[in-house]
């Protein structure tokens, strides 16, 4: 503390310092290009700290679409759903980062009127991948085999039995008057398995040169979750108070050990219920 700085300016000086160190990391991330890369990501509030600075660059989709998008060589990289590079030989996966849970997720969730039981149509937000294969998976261990189809609209979504919603929309759903109850997945998952649920991971084409790309998707999940107060100040959607909780309790970032054992877990699960092929992840 400087001579006759009081605690109160001590902070704003504080403030002031980080902010710049922000800004300069930010510019820094900002000066360098993916290119001739082509990334993907999707355009949810849970991936936001994952691009933070490489926002520019990025195509955003949703995971169906980012997925098709890497299957036709329009991709080099994408966010995707884990099933993705789970049901396709295709890809290695970026180590050390993912989008996960562990327990409740908040956004991705099958909105139900009657007991689970009794279900014998499900409809899915069709952006979804992983979260179709998640519920099969959850609902085969307790013996359901309900009808899965296509989730024509959102609008339409408040009308149904039973839907299955992820991502934002999923949010809005439930943020808003309704009369289902919620199965929360990732709360599901914890509770089969005692282990976390990873929902996507960074796919990159496999025999692609990806050394540099994969140095700057690392270090911009660094300068995300450095920053992660600040994204979760600024950013706009839903209130202040379900950002911090959504962003700084209910997902994390990290694949390591647990995650990879979630993962060998939902594997298993794939197999076990003929949901495949299913390919082992090649971690880079």
């Amino acid at each position: 503390m400087a001579p006759g700085e009081s605690t109160e300016e001590l902070a704003r000086r504080v403030e002031r310092e980080n902010l710049s160190v922000t800004r300069q990391r930010e510019s820094l991330l900002e000066q360098e290009t993916l290119a001739p890369f082509r990334v993907g990501s999707v355009p949810y509030l849970n991936a936001v700290p994952l691009t933070r600075g490489l926002e520019d660059e990025i195509v955003f989709a949703p995971p169906a679409l980012l997925a098709e998008k890497l299957r036709r060589n329009e991709l080099d990289a994408a966010l995707v759903s884990v099933t993705e590079a789970l049901l396709h030989d295709l890809y290695e996966v970026l180590d050390g980062v993912a989008v996960a849970s562990l327990g409740e997720v908040k956004s991705v969730f099958l909105a139900h009127r009657a007991p689970l039981e009794t279900l014998t149509e499900i409809f899915c937000d069709t952006a979804s991948l992983t979260s179709v294969n998640l519920l099969k998976v959850l609902l085969a261990e307790r013996g359901l085999h309900p009808k899965f189809s296509p989730l024509d609209s959102y609008a339409q979504a408040g009308s149904h039995e039973a839907v299955l919603l992820i991502g934002d929309r999923a949010i809005d759903f439930l943020r808003a008057p309704h009369t289902h109850e919620i199965w929360d997945l990732g709360a599901a998952w914890f509770e089969l398995t005692q282990l976390p649920f990873v929902y996507a991971v960074w796919a990159l084409r496999r025999g692609l040169e990806s050394r540099e790309l994969r140095r700057q998707l690392r270090e911009a999940k660094v300068f995300g979750l450095d920053t992660l107060d600040a994204i979760i100040s600024s950013r706009t959607e839903f209130d202040l108070d379900f950002r911090k909780d959504y962003l700084g309790w209910h997902i994390h970032y990290h694949l390591g050990a647990d995650e990879k054992r979630g993962l060998q877990k939902f594997i298993g699960l794939l197999r076990k219920h003929g949901l495949g092929p299913v390919y082992e992840p090649r971690f880079v």
